[in-house]
């Protein structure tokens, strides 16, 4: 735990006491604040009471003593209309910040120099956090994950010199961090999302790139530019002095990272060297990953790690669970688990990362439908489609791509093994990637998952990878 002094005897009022609130009121406690939870839910506050927390229903107090507002990173701050304890908080003067601004104030106190990569975008900021944790772990540093990832940031050991924080970052958690200064700030991407809770793309952006904004002096800000959101931050960030490493996938640029086939390259100067051939790394299959490993190197490479040690921690990352993880081998064909891919755009990366796909998809279809990825027909062998979304989806298939509805999971796991034994193909892949939500016949996305892969380890003769 990273306890917060910054906040010693003072009163703290937290709202919203799931992981990362409890997080906060643990972390304000054991720094000498006096906190007053509260949650919508009565039985978090009953959890935080049994903790030891003063629970109090925040509308009917005196918002005079309290020093701050600590919010949750799911409850609104600006839209679609401020939550009701932002307008109390502005009302009585009280500052609104989360548990990553609590982090940084403590970090600025006592260890203002101590190793802190911070990374967003709209897609790939999970497997880039991830990433960067198994380099800088290869490199000997101790680590410490967490954000958005999973764990709260004031849950993990509080920072010190040599010991590297790798912290994924929502655009909520960015609203909330107002002196954020990361060592190194990474920003993927910028496609439009979360538009409910930003209220214009403009907003949503402009969110995105202040992680990229503070970077440190002597810092390094990494941004992929092959949108146009991103390379106008980039040149923002360049004309104000920052130093910027820029990232493409898809352009070549006279600095920076770029992707020449399978490696990824350094440009400088005019002059170009080889970071790392990507050929082989089954857990960085596809373009998108080729960012990812991108952006991680560039990160890791700014704290001194060497070549050698980055090409071998690329080469041994396992990936992340139901993200294009590979779970085993029947005879040729791999079986891949990216349960993630709840939507179009996410399954069209996983999709163009393969041929001779046999596609387990479906689930509670999302708007658009499948109808965006008729590019990636061409590679689908067969389609098994399952869920709620699975006769919508065979219309857009139809005289397309052979397919068959086969409702459950179970049963398509089956037959797309089946299927692709018998195809007498050089290296067939059964691809869960239903480019739809869970809900309709599992929990959440890792529960289908697990699924999944509980019933191809089942297959009779399979090598779990």
């Amino acid at each position: 735990m990273t306890p917060v002094a910054t906040f010693a005897g003072k009163t703290v009022a937290v709202f919203g006491l799931g992981g990362s609130g409890l997080a906060s009121c643990h972390a304000l406690k054991a720094g000498g604040a006096e906190v007053i939870a509260c949650d919508d839910s009565a039985d978090r506050m009953a959890e935080a009471a049994r903790a030891g927390f003063i629970t109090a229903d925040l509308r009917t107090v005196s918002w005079a003593g309290f020093a701050a507002l600590v919010l949750t990173p799911g409850v609104p701050l600006t839209h679609p209309q401020p939550h009701w304890t932002v307008l109390a908080a502005r009302a009585a003067g009280v500052e609104v910040i989360g548990d990553v601004e609590l982090f940084c104030r403590e970090r600025k106190a006592h260890a203002p120099d101590a190793p802190f990569i911070a990374i967003t975008g709209t897609n790939g900021k999970s497997t880039t956090t991830a990433l960067i944790a198994h380099l800088v772990r290869e490199a000997g540093f101790d680590t410490q994950m967490g954000g958005n990832i999973g764990t709260a940031i004031l849950s993990l050991e509080p920072p010190r010199n040599g010991r590297v924080h790798v912290i994924e970052m929502s655009s909520y958690q960015i609203d909330l961090t107002p002196s954020l200064d990361p060592t190194v700030g990474i920003l993927l991407n910028v496609t439009p999302d979360h538009i409910d809770r930003h209220g214009t793309l403009e907003h949503y952006a402009a969110v995105k790139e202040r992680l990229v904004a503070g970077v440190q002096m002597n810092g390094t800000a990494i941004v992929g530019v092959d949108d146009s959101w991103c390379s106008k931050i980039a040149d923002r960030l360049a004309q104000a002095g920052k130093r910027v490493l820029r990232i493409s996938v898809e352009h070549p640029l006279a600095d920076g990272l770029t992707i020449d086939g399978s490696r990824i390259v350094e440009n400088a100067g005019g002059a170009q060297s080889v970071i790392v051939d990507l050929a082989n790394i089954g857990s960085l299959r596809g373009l998108h990953n080729a960012q990812n490993a991108a952006a991680a190197s560039a990160a890791v490479r700014a704290l001194g790690v060497s070549l050698d040690v980055l090409q071998k921690g690329l080469r041994s990352f396992p990936g992340l669970a139901h993200r294009m993880e590979q779970v085993g081998y029947l005879g040729t064909t791999l079986f891949v688990n990216d349960s993630k891919g709840t939507n179009a755009d996410a399954a069209a990366k996983a999709l163009s990362s393969f041929t001779d796909i046999f596609w387990i998809a479906g689930g509670k279809a999302k708007e658009g439908g499948i109808a965006p990825l008729a590019g990636f027909f061409p590679g689908i062998r067969k389609a098994y489609l399952i869920g709620d979304a699975a006769n919508d989806f065979s219309r857009t298939l139809e005289g397309k791509v052979p397919y068959e509805i086969s409702v459950t999971l179970d049963v398509a796991v089956a037959n797309a093994a089946r299927d692709a034994a018998e195809a007498g193909l050089a290296a067939p892949v059964v691809l869960l990637s239903p480019a739809c939500a869970s809900f309709d016949q599992f929990r959440n996305f890792e529960i289908r998952g697990d699924r999944f892969r509980e019933l191809v380890l089942a297959l009779d003769g399979i090598k779990k990878i």
